[in-house]
């Protein structure tokens, strides 16, 4: 397991609050995909509705979002790069 840089969690809480654009956590731009990794936040209704707003905007610059959450990554990491692959 990688070790948690907490140093850069404050980094990218200010890069969310100062930069218009959005952050994404994987992006591969020769396929115009992004996933994403969902922890407990994104399912709170503020959270849906960012994400909801956030995924209608990349979508309409022709990029795939594809959505995960943490515990499906943990439980079933293979259907989850399967389904990457599905989009690759």
């Amino acid at each position: 397991m990688l070790p948690f840089n907490k140093n850069l969690k404050t980094l990218a809480r200010e890069l969310r609050k100062n930069i218009g654009d959005y952050i994404v956590d994987f992006y591969c731009p020769s396929a115009k995909l992004i996933v994403e990794l969902d922890g407990g936040q994104h399912y709170t209704e503020e959270g849906k509705r960012r994400d909801q707003v956030k995924d209608k905007y990349l979508e309409s610059l022709g990029i795939i979002v594809l959505r995960f959450s943490d515990r499906e990554v943990f439980k079933n990491i293979e259907g989850v790069l399967e389904r990457i692959f599905e989009h690759l």
